[in-house]
């Protein structure tokens, strides 16, 4: 993609979007409602024009090139089966469309139907079928005819949660058996980091950041990635110094590290997931590392894990969680509170 954007009206729902997608990838476009990731997903599918940009399959152009010729594999949010067509008539259609050999699409469907595990429901209507078992035959419908792309929007959206978790393992094993490019979009974040091998975030049709589940979440490129990939605890920092690639703020009544990070300018936030936090109680600071006093404000058992809430004197609130085994004799004690972290486990953040 190649300076793709795309204009309703006065309004924009992508800007300027720029990125490649490499064979046998799963890239993932993940953001809020709104933010540009389906439409996106449509104009690489073909069934939306970009108002500006273009659209480069291995170096061909085919920004122009409608949908039916591209012969990418769709699925989309509400599965599109045909009502009156059986499972495997509704797996067959692409291939039947394409005027493939009979004996080739009855040995294509049988694999597919082993594949998504609907073994002995093959002569079933979909409104006999649960919701995970439509989508299955969805997925089996794109992959039949071995399209060297599989596009899929918000496909687990109307599942119940132990369902969607089997569908996302289904999907998971359907993309490392087929080697087959998966674009996927949804706005689910623990979906996007669990299944992808890439993930782009976009907000208010403009990409955010790209990268690895791991490079994104660990090192968000901004304050909007860091808050929508899960919670985080945001600190701020003023009087910010840079010294040998480490940066220094003071926060409150203590001067904190981080690793500097392109850091700049009077002011910083310095960003910490809950996860990389420890906790003391006394009242020294641990000697080593950041340290910064904290009150507690409320706590949320949650059976193996217990999620602490607190405040700093200054009214900045902290979340972490630990193992409920460690919490209970923490708690015991009564305080005072030290939030501690290594300085390697922050990132700094621009304050806009």
């Amino acid at each position: 993609m190649r300076g793709i954007s795309k204009r309703f009206g006065v309004f924009t729902a992508l800007s300027d979007i720029s990125l490649d997608i490499a064979k046998g990838e799963f890239l993932t476009l993940l953001g809020p409602s709104g933010s540009g990731k389906t439409t996106l997903l449509l104009i690489l599918a073909g069934f939306e024009a970009p108002s500006d940009g273009r659209l480069l399959s291995d170096g061909a152009d085919i920004t122009e090139v409608p949908a039916e010729t591209r012969s990418y594999g769709m699925v989309f949010q509400g599965y599109a089966l045909f009502p009156h067509m059986s499972v495997e008539a509704n797996i067959a259609f692409p291939l039947q469309v394409r005027r493939t050999d009979p004996a080739a699409i009855k040995r294509r469907v049988g694999e597919m139907i082993e594949r998504v595990g609907l073994r002995g429901h093959e002569k079933k209507l979909p409104a006999k079928l649960s919701g995970g078992q439509q989508q299955r035959v969805a997925l089996a419908r794109a992959l039949v005819f071995e399209p060297g792309v599989l596009l899929l929007d918000e496909p687990f959206s109307a599942l119940d949660k132990n369902l969607r978790e089997q569908m996302q393992a289904e999907v998971k094993r359907l993309h490392q058996e087929t080697g087959t490019t998966f674009v996927f979009v949804t706005h689910d974040q623990s979906e996007a980091l669990a299944l992808s091998t890439r993930v782009a975030i976009f907000d208010h049709g403009r990409l955010q950041q790209i990268g690895r589940p791991d490079e994104v979440y660990e090192q968000p490129a901004n304050r909007f990635v860091a808050e929508f990939l899960g919670e985080i605890n945001l600190l701020p920092l003023q009087d910010l110094k840079v010294e040998g690639g480490v940066a220094s703020g003071q926060f409150e009544d203590r001067r904190l590290t981080v690793r500097a990070s392109g850091a700049n300018g009077a002011g910083a936030i310095l960003a910490i997931r809950p996860e990389h936090l420890g906790i003391s109680a006394g009242a020294e600071a641990p000697r080593a590392g950041n340290a910064i006093r904290a009150a507690l404000d409320d706590v949320v058992y949650q059976g193996g894990a217990t999620r602490l809430k607190l405040k700093t004197p200054g009214g900045v609130p902290i979340t972490l969680s630990l193992a409920s085994q460690q919490a209970a004799p923490l708690l015991g004690s009564g305080g005072p509170f030290w939030i501690n972290w290594p300085a390697e486990q922050g990132r700094l953040l621009p304050t806009t």
